[in-house]
């Protein structure tokens, strides 16, 4: 994915049934993982929402298509958000 057109986003349809477009802001692969890195587009009440920051989402092959899901644990998902912290901060130290 690149930046060379603009943002790219996704809709993504959560557990409630309810659709959060996602703009992508970059990938890393952890332990053999591949994880994406999203911000929501959408800032509908985002001072009540403690979680309107960075989404975490791991990529997973189901039926030769890839598909996007949520972290199983609470150290997955921190492993996967220090990656993106280190690639965020290495970009921003080098745009400076």
């Amino acid at each position: 994915m690149s930046d060379e057109f603009g943002p790219t986003f996704v809709t993504v349809t959560g557990e409630d049934g309810q659709e959060l477009v996602l703009e992508y802001v970059a990938s890393a692969e952890v332990n053999g993982q591949e994880y994406r890195a999203f911000f929501p587009t959408e800032e509908e009440d985002s001072e009540d929402e403690p979680d309107s920051g960075l989404i975490i989402l791991k990529i997973i092959e189901e039926n030769g298509e890839e598909l996007l899901s949520t972290c199983d644990s609470d150290e997955e998902l921190n492993a996967a958000y220090d990656a993106f912290m280190e690639i965020l901060f290495d970009d921003s130290e080098e745009n400076s």
